[in-house]
């Protein structure tokens, strides 16, 4: 059974599920809904805790011992297994399904995943601890960089501060993709904030650039056509020691993706029916995201698109001269539908 971190909190007041999934990637949100578990264990009585990590030499017969002895200090005890590979292997498929079908009374199950990509959640074991009866799966989504000023807002609020706008735009672009840093920079401004007031100047001072991006926030800015965050993730991505030939690639990815679904488009094809036909095909998520972006550009502006990926790649060999960082820069402002201003000469 599918939860989300509102649903999470009231299913928990109701009463202890046998077995609690979180999966996904962001570090606090997916720490803070574990804690949130660990917390009703605790009001519920469980003092004893056991966590296992599971890598390659991990035993699952660990886990199957845990689920056949009983607890040495209380009636109710707490069992984490963290699987940080994302993977548990044929064993572990096996104990985990076994664990779903019979799990011991008097004892919370707490699954630690990261982010399931479409073909694992297909698995046996997957759709087991998404969709068995005794299995609460709760999947952690990051927060878009549009959700975080309103993220951000109401963390400040929690922590009883105000922020001015100016204030609130700054810190979220400092936090940007980092939210374990935007938890720590809320406790650090709370000791400079006497008033409860937090205004641009104090975000200033306070607040070191903790934006942490990755090279799919940079396909999403340019297929938003936001052009200037584009920019701002392309100097991030660098400034942070990512290879040139790795943003290539998820850009390349993204061109090639809309240069073909503008010939389908063009040829007639239903949007909907050219979404499906994409291997993998275009998820409901993002369908909005790709459908601005293709009304944007024809299937010609795509290819020139993909001529500059070319160029790029050339120059990353040293095939071709000029810096690949700026051609990469051209591609996604131009992407984004900017039309760079004419050199005064």
């Amino acid at each position: 059974m599918k939860l989300n971190a509102a649903q999470l909190q009231r299913q928990l007041a109701e009463g202890l599920a046998p077995v609690y999934v979180v999966s996904g990637d962001d570090p606090l949100l997916c720490g803070e809904s574990a804690d949130l578990i660990r917390s009703a264990c605790r009001a519920a009585g469980s003092e004893e805790r056991l966590v296992f990590h599971v890598d390659r030499s991990f035993d699952w017969g660990q886990l199957h011992d845990a689920s056949h002895s009983l607890s040495l200090f209380a009636q109710q005890r707490l069992v984490e297994l963290r699987i940080p590979g994302g993977k548990p292997g044929d064993e572990g498929a096996k104990a985990l399904l076994a664990w779903l079908d019979n799990p011991p009374p008097d004892t919370t199950l707490l699954v630690s995943l990261p982010k399931l990509d479409g073909s694992t959640q297909r698995s046996k074991w997957a759709k087991g601890l998404i969709e068995h009866a005794h299995s609460r799966f709760l999947q952690i989504w990051p927060v878009e960089a549009q959700q975080l000023p309103a993220w951000m807002r109401d963390r400040l609020a929690a922590a009883g501060l105000h922020a001015t706008p100016e204030a609130l735009e700054l810190l979220s672009v400092r936090v940007e993709g980092n939210l374990l840093a935007a938890a720590q920079e809320i406790e650090k401004l709370k000791l400079f904030c006497d008033s409860g007031q937090l205004d641009l100047q104090t975000v200033q001072q306070v607040v070191a650039d903790s934006a942490r991006f990755d090279v799919f926030n940079l396909a999403d800015a340019m297929l938003q056509g936001d052009a200037q965050h584009g920019l701002r993730i392309l100097q991030g991505l660098r400034g942070e020691g990512v290879e040139a030939p790795v943003v290539l690639w998820a850009l390349s990815r993204e061109l090639r993706g809309l240069h073909n679904m503008a010939h389908e488009l063009a040829r007639g094809i239903p949007q909907d029916k050219v979404f499906a036909s994409q291997r993998p095909p275009v998820w409901d998520k993002r369908k909005p995201l790709i459908g601005r972006a293709l009304q944007r550009h024809p299937a010609d502006r795509w290819a020139a698109l993909l001529g500059l990926a070319q160029q790029a790649d050339e120059q990353i060999k040293g095939q071709s001269p000029g810096s690949a960082w700026d051609t990469l820069g051209m591609i996604v402002v131009q992407a984004a539908g900017t039309r760079l201003p004419l050199a005064a000469g």
